[in-house]
């Protein structure tokens, strides 16, 4: 139901504060920040090539509004300001809504959601370990490598044309799927730093998150700054050590690495006989049953050579005598000195239950997917702007996290990913979209996904990924609603930049598919697009983007997509920052001397600079000007 558990002021302040909160988590996907590194940016003015740690990390989602509302690049805003003019607050109901509500969700299809994304750092496993779980659940019927030999089949979360070629995942892909009378929602990420911000976008539509160990590598950049993403969004975090079938770190090494640099304790819920060639299996330490496999076909499932009890006389037959001696001394070791399973604070982050296995081999996939379906939290009450919404609410809410063109190229279709968070969807229903003053919409069609396959669907629940036409109507981070009680979640902001090259046709007849192609790669935030402020749309546009690859995916899906050839001339910016204050608060201040002065889409002043030293002059020289690191879709009058 919802609710508002304190006083509206109170909870605007959290909920700024917890933007502001993953924004600094996002900042240490791009910088890789650590901690030592951290805290020595607290007291510097301004930040490295984009990054706005050094002036919110400071303040939790605890601090006092004012604290908040003066956490600035410049000078800090007058007395009765806030950021609500960038992020406006929808106004609050004065009608009650009905518990009968046609659209509210029955508890039985709650409960048997179950939704997760999959986090790790590049060649972790983490698209293999996707694959072999949707082997396990039925919903593919061979699985294949990322990088296939020329018998295997190419990872069906893949499926993009550039992510082939190069082996990576390069976007956030839903795979939906039943399994032991379960409906899970998989969620699978970019590990490539480059597109951390497609990651960050699909954290906010995640209920639990799963975190790939590689076991011979340990915690690696990438999985740690993913990590504090998960741990700002307060997600239960499970942890998949991966590849045990190669010379790996100790079990207890790897326990040490993640309770020492994420403060999170560790439950094993299984435990390695072996690693490497010797690598025999696990054991259950709930039931202490010892799982050994064979090694066959890895594109199918794995076939169990024994179940038997660990300390049974057969147990010590099948397994070598050092390895199960050593075993049975491991198991002593994790029953008394780490903590067992507790639901309560697995659910509440407090605790992280670990597994092991090799996905490619498929060791341990399918022990980990059940246990995960019995401690993996529903679907979770979620913050609004003002209160809270649990899946309970009668009424249908959803935020749209994520925009994707031609998942059918032969279309040209453009897609709008919705999580639904509260409420029954209905194919043909009518509801609201907050961000363009509740305009009503009809939802005539939506699709189920996996990966790039979509089936029509007639009713949807709280936790589900649906995807639905969007010809223009969503932006994301947008909240639709049905009632009359107007709801909003916090918005997702594109984040400062810190690559710029124009892109141009590189042949006047592909020109109208170069534009069109440009218009729906940008509508789902592959990359962002600025313009000079005296172009008028007829200059080459400006791509803004965090990394390299951002630029090298849109150049190839600009000619596999729509056959159109395409330019780049780099600039030398590296700063970006939105100039809230607006055109005229800019006019006062010029001349700015070093300073390109852009606009983004939506005709917003931005400042591109060179570097830091550039960024503080200007601060410097005109504190009255208010800039932001990030840029939210404005809302539609």
């Amino acid at each position: 139901m919802y609710r508002s558990k304190m006083p509206p002021l109170t909870v605007l302040a959290r909920s700024i504060a917890l933007l502001l909160a993953s924004a600094v988590a996002f900042t240490f996907i791009r910088v890789g920040l650590t901690s030592p590194s951290l805290g020595r940016a607290h007291g510097r003015r301004i930040s490295n090539k984009g990054s706005f740690t050094s002036h919110i990390s400071r303040y939790s989602t605890a601090a006092v509004p004012q604290k908040l509302l003066g956490i600035r690049t410049s000078a800090p805003r007058p007395e009765g300001k806030t950021l609500t003019s960038r992020m406006p607050t929808a106004p609050r109901a004065t009608a009650e809504v009905s518990s009968e509500s046609p659209y509210m969700a029955p508890t039985e299809e709650i409960d048997r959601r179950r939704n997760f994304a999959i986090i790790s750092h590049p060649d972790a496993g983490k698209t293999t370990l996707t694959e072999k779980m949707l082997l396990y659940g039925g919903a593919i019927q061979s699985a294949g490598a990322v990088r296939s030999r020329a018998n295997q089949r190419k990872a069906t979360s893949d499926w993009m044309e550039l992510e082939k070629q190069r082996g990576i995942s390069i976007t956030s892909t839903v795979l939906t799927f039943e399994y032991l009378k379960n409906r899970i929602n998989l969620l699978d990420t970019p590990g490539h730093q480059d597109f951390s911000e497609d990651t960050y976008r699909t954290l906010a539509a995640a209920d639990n998150a799963v975190m790939v160990v590689d076991a011979a590598k340990g915690l690696e950049p990438q999985t740690r700054k993913l990590f504090e993403v998960a741990r700002m969004r307060q997600l239960p975090t499970f942890t998949f050590v991966n590849k045990m079938d190669r010379p790996a770190l100790s079990p207890f090494q790897i326990i040490d690495e993640i309770e020492n640099e994420f403060k999170l304790p560790c439950c094993p819920m299984v435990w390695p006989i072996g690693d490497g060639d010797r690598f025999q299996g696990v054991v259950d330490l709930a039931t202490n049953e010892v799982y050994l496999f064979q090694k066959g076909d890895r594109s199918k499932k794995a076939d169990t050579v024994a179940t038997v009890n660990l300390e049974s006389d057969e147990a010590a037959e099948l397994i070598p005598e050092e390895l199960y001696l050593q075993v049975l001394e491991d198991v002593e070791i994790v029953r008394e000195m780490l903590p067992a399973c507790d639901l309560e604070k697995v659910r509440n982050g407090e605790l992280s239950p670990l597994f092991f296995g090799s996905a490619m081999n498929n060791f341990g996939v399918e022990i980990f997917l059940k246990k995960f379906l019995d401690l993996a939290q529903p679907p979770k009450a979620t913050e609004l702007r003002e209160g809270v919404i649990e899946a309970q609410h009668p009424e249908f809410t959803a935020l749209v996290f994520k925009l994707q063109a031609n998942l059918n190229p032969k279309h040209r279709d453009c897609m709008a990913f919705a999580r639904i968070v509260s409420g029954k969807f209905e194919k043909g229903m009518k509801v609201k979209n907050s961000r363009l003053k509740n305009r009503q919409l009809t939802l005539s069609q939506a699709q189920i996904l996996f990966a790039s396959d979509r089936d029509s669907v007639e009713t949807a629940f709280p936790g589900d990924v649906i995807g639905l036409n969007n010809p223009g109507l969503f932006a994301i981070g947008d909240t639709i609603f049905t009632g009359n009680q107007a709801v909003r979640f916090p918005g997702i902001p594109s984040f400062s930049p810190e690559m710029f090259m124009y892109i141009r046709s590189a042949a006047p007849s592909q020109y109208k598919s170069f534009n069109k192609g440009m218009q729906q790669l940008l509508d789902e935030g592959t990359v962002q697009m600025l313009r000079a402020r005296s172009d008028m749309g007829e200059g080459s546009p400006i791509l803004a983007a965090v990394g390299q690859l951002q630029f090298d995916v849109v150049q190839s899906r600009l000619l596999n997509e729509y056959s159109a050839e395409s330019t780049l001339e780099p600039l030398p910016y590296t700063i970006a920052r939105w100039v809230t204050n607006g055109w005229e608060a800019v006019e006062k201040a010029e001349p700015l001397y070093n300073v390109f002065v852009a606009k983004d889409r939506w005709e917003r002043p931005v400042l591109l600079f060179n570097n830091d030293w550039g960024l503080k002059n200007l601060m410097d020289k005109h504190p009255e000007l208010e800039l932001d690191p990030w840029a939210f879709a404005p809302d539609v009058e």
